[in-house]
Formats: C-alpha cells, sequence, structure tokens
C-alpha cells in the first residue's frame, strides 16, 4: 500500500478541480501530499518546489500577469473590449475570431506562442467581443452565449496548435527530428516545418468555415 500512497497527490487535484478550488492552491496541496507521501520530509519538499518556482521563470511570468489582467478586468476591460466591437458594424462573431485566428497563426509560426492565450487574451478581451458581436445578430440564451465562449476558446487552440509547427526551433519539431534520427531517419527541421504548412492551412480554411456557421446559426 505504501508503493501507492504517492498517488494521493492525483487524487487532491481531482477532487479539487472537481469542487473548483483555487487551482495554484490545489497543485500546491497535491505536490505537498505526493512529497510527504514519498518520505520525503516537509522542508525537502519545500525545497523542491522552491528550486522548481526558481528554475522556471513561467511560475513569475504567471505571478506577474494574472494580477494585471484582474485590475484590467475590474477598471472596465471587458466592457471596453464589447464598446469597442460595437463600433465595427460589419464585424460578426465568425470574422472576429478568423481574424484572431490568423493572427494567432502566424505568430505562432514566427515562434512568438506566449504573446497571446486564454488567460491574456481569450477571457479579457476575445470572447467578450464575440459574444458583443453575437448580441447584435441575435438574442444569445445561455446555451448559445457559452457556445461563443467555447468557438473562442478553440480558434486559440487551433491557431497555436497548428502555427507552432511551423517554426523550426519548436519542442515539437525538435522531438520530430530527434525521435527519427534514433530511428535512422535523417529529416531536416526545416523540411517538417515546410511540409506543417499545408496542415495549418487546412487547419484554418476549417475552422473559418466552422466560423462562418456559426454567423450563420446566429442570424437565424
Amino acid at each position: 500500500m505504501t508503493n501507492y500512497l504517492p498517488l494521493t497527490g492525483i487524487l487532491i487535484v481531482v477532487v479539487g478541480f472537481l469542487l473548483r478550488l483555487n487551482p495554484l492552491a490545489v497543485v500546491t496541496a497535491a505536490a505537498l501530499a505526493t512529497g510527504l507521501a514519498a518520505g520525503k520530509g516537509l522542508v525537502e519538499v519545500i525545497g523542491v518546489l522552491g528550486k522548481a518556482f526558481n528554475d522556471s521563470r513561467y511560475v513569475s511570468i504567471i505571478w506577474i500577469a494574472l494580477p494585471v489582467i484582474g485590475l484590467l478586468e475590474r477598471y472596465g476591460l471587458q466592457q471596453q473590449a464589447r464598446r469597442m466591437i460595437t463600433r465595427f458594424r460589419r464585424a460578426t462573431t465568425g470574422r472576429l475570431l478568423i481574424g484572431y485566428m490568423a493572427f494567432r497563426q502566424l505568430s505562432a509560426a514566427l515562434g512568438l506562442t506566449s504573446i497571446a492565450g486564454h488567460a491574456q487574451t481569450v477571457r479579457p478581451l476575445v470572447a467578450p467581443m464575440a459574444e458583443a458581436a453575437a448580441e447584435r445578430d441575435a438574442e444569445l440564451d445561455e446555451d448559445m452565449r457559452e457556445r461563443v465562449k467555447a468557438m473562442a476558446a478553440a480558434t486559440d487552440n487551433v491557431g497555436l496548435f497548428f502555427g507552432e509547427d511551423i517554426f523550426i526551433a519548436i519542442g515539437s519539431i525538435l522531438l520530430i527530428v530527434g525521435f527519427l534520427d534514433q530511428n535512422g531517419i535523417h529529416v531536416a527541421p526545416l523540411h517538417l516545418s515546410i511540409w506543417a504548412i499545408p496542415s495549418a492551412i487546412c487547419a484554418f480554411l476549417i475552422h473559418s468555415a466552422r466560423l462562418l456557421w456559426l454567423d450563420r446559426k446566429l442570424k437565424k
């Protein structure tokens, strides 16, 4: 039974997310529980967490970015985004999200994967603008409102996922090159990046069609 005790961290994560508790608190509690269950001392576990915090600058970026976004939202960022999109009469939900997907895909293809994202742009800017554009075409019920938000999040995912593989120094490309080299297949990273372009174009066209179909449903 002792060998399974470190898995209590997974249980804590699952239960914490189901109860919609603070994600940072849940993950921290899970890490502490896993370390203690594995026989580590409290000071040692905290030391490992501190070292990971110091080594990974992304943690520091999150601590800085989230309060800034929270303050901006408190002082009306979403309301300003909604107000701005209403000035563009021809801007529909689908057209707005297609433009955002193009920006996301092109920036990711240049290696700029962190300049946008769900926390930075989708929740405070893109989703409210998409909702405002949709409200101009239709009276939204709760299901359709959630669908518009989901499409905004999905658009970010599609743009990033299929755009980043065009950048030759992205981790996924280097992983594929390394795996193929180990199996005697030598492929230059540039070749993989070039062959990622047709996939990115197809993904863009397919998701654009879905967004335009969403526009059509809203107008009905």
